[in-house]
């Protein structure tokens, strides 16, 4: 059996200090590798006995350091980052099917394609809304349909907001507005309620904040001197239908753009082709 000195067994542990990443131990097998040479006088480079440990460790299986951070989930890859806020949809409306169909409900029916499209189930039941979880395009979002009746919209979207902690510019409110024309979108950063008493509600849940987008869908003006509270509650015709419909595809595209550009390019494509519309 030959000696090894322990000249050399100093030099090995000086390279084991270059290399943190092998340890004391396979830089001794390494120098056992190598008492050959040592016996003969010959010395070997550092780099070369760095590397026959470097060698004898990938026979190993690979042990992650405790101090290492850990490996992204395939969730965390395809989300981007884990800590992102998912958004909240809500639409405004009354629950029941007596107000199915209605102006005033425009809000819920928006909500209802967008889950259709995107896959969502509005199954759950959460702080008096019906609930769903999801993604639009790789976004985490939640959709909401308060069933507190229109002007108590407040009692659901503010404990919403609340216990998910989602932030007021990722809280989308959608709803009926007398002051547009008939189908046609206006999305905004922000604003007051316009004299709607489910968006009055909702703010006054906020805690007074009107710090959040909302996308309101124009139902137009109640005819001749009809009441707007019985004109919100009436139906469509299949005329009105029609248009509604093609409204909300428009609606859904700017909700995707939304989630993948931001808001001011929703803004811009919701609110420019209006614009388009209305002087054409």
């Amino acid at each position: 059996m030959v000696r090894v000195s322990s000249h050399a067994i100093l030099e090995r542990r000086r390279a084991a200090d270059r290399y943190d990443s092998i340890s004391w131990f396979h830089v001794m097998l390494a120098a056992a590798a190598s008492s050959s040479a040592v016996a003969s006088g010959m010395r070997l480079p550092i780099p070369v006995l760095a590397k026959t440990a470097r060698m004898r460790m990938q026979m190993l299986p690979s042990v992650p350091s405790p101090l290492s951070p850990p490996r992204s989930s395939a969730y965390s890859a395809a989300a981007g980052d884990t800590d992102r806020k998912p958004w909240l949809l809500v639409g405004l409306g009354n629950p029941g099917k007596l107000y199915q169909g209605t102006r005033h409900n425009v809000g819920f029916e928006m909500i209802d394609v967008i889950a259709e499209a995107e896959g969502i189930s509005l199954s759950s039941m959460r702080f008096k809304a019906m609930f769903g979880k999801g993604c639009i395009c790789d976004v985490p979002v939640m959709l909401a349909k308060p069933t507190t009746f229109m002007n108590a919209s407040g009692e659901s979207v503010g404990p919403l907001v609340s216990y998910f902690n989602i932030p007021l510019n990722q809280v989308l409110l959608m709803y009926d507005d007398l002051d547009l024309p008939f189908a046609k979108l206006r999305l905004l950063p922000k604003g007051g309620h316009g004299g709607h008493n489910g968006m009055r509600s909702v703010i006054n849940h906020l805690k007074g904040s009107r710090d959040f987008p909302r996308l309101r869908i124009g139902i137009g003006r109640p005819p001749g001197k009809m009441d707007p509270a019985s004109f919100v509650l009436r139906p469509f015709n299949r005329k009105e239908r029609e248009e509604l419909d093609f409204a909300f595809q428009r609606g859904l595209e700017a909700v995707k753009i939304l989630m993948l550009e931001g808001l001011n390019k929703s803004a811009t494509f919701v609110n420019s082709s209006q614009s388009q519309l209305l002087n054409s």
